[in-house]
């Protein structure tokens, strides 16, 4: 198939999908809003700045003359997604997929740099990925095509000393979604069905650069089967 099939077929596949972009109103959160608006999709930005998110919108609708939704809300509050999550059901219905941007970066200074500050500083992106994703579960599995969709690191497969903090919740992360599509795999076979709903997990040295290379990678999630998703995806 040619790049412009191939982007077609990715595109059709995610018309009318649902999807929550945590952590919108990064450069990567921006790229992922508007190719996902292009394509179809119907997105629900959330991040923590209000203006921010406002002037996504207008971004995304300038960009692709598609309207998009916005929800402000602290991901690391249980109970703030738990009700973030009900106001998006009661707005549309269930979501489909779920791309999670929200991160950081601090590191440096070998072992002894890795201060207990900084890894706080890096730890809500952990926290908030456990949040959203339990939240989301029921909805993701019982999707005709669920996504939950990180970002790690290629420094996972060979941390060092000096990235310590930020390596060690990255790898957690992976982890985590590594634990959430065996559940989802789990929810298929105990239901008898083929799973629908996958986890990926996509791998950067940084993503500066990269952000619409992901934007397009995160669009073609719903045209690629939950086996195809499996192993790490990595960009650049």
């Amino acid at each position: 198939m040619s790049e412009a099939g191939e982007t077609e077929a990715a595109a059709r596949a995610v018309r009318g999908r649902r999807v929550v972009i945590a952590g919108a109103t990064s450069a990567s959160g921006l790229a992922c809003a508007r190719e996902l608006a292009a394509a179809g999709a119907e997105v629900i930005a959330v991040g923590r700045d209000a203006a921010r998110l406002a002037a996504l919108v207008d971004d995304v609708r300038a960009a692709t003359g598609r309207a998009i939704s916005a929800e402000v809300c602290d991901l690391t509050d249980e109970s703030a997604v738990a009700d973030l999550v009900a106001r998006v059901h009661a707005t549309g219905g269930p979501i489909d997929g779920v791309v999670h941007l929200v991160g950081g970066w601090r590191g440096g200074g070998g072992l002894a740099g890795q201060t207990e500050e900084d890894y706080r500083a890096l730890e809500p992106a952990l926290t908030s990925l456990r949040h959203v994703s339990r939240a989301v579960d029921d909805d993701l599995k019982a999707s005709a095509a669920g996504r939950l969709a990180i970002v790690s690191s290629t420094s996972v497969e060979r941390p060092l000393a000096g990235s310590a903090n930020y390596v060690a919740l990255k790898a957690a992360a992976e982890t985590w979604t590594r634990a959430v599509g065996q559940g989802y795999a789990k929810a298929a076979r105990d239901a008898g069905e083929a799973p629908r709903a996958a986890s990926v997990i996509f791998r950067v040295k940084s993503l500066d650069g990269l952000e619409d290379d992901l934007a397009r990678a995160v669009v073609g999630l719903w045209d690629a089967s939950p086996d195809d998703l499996a192993a790490p995806i990595t960009l650049g």
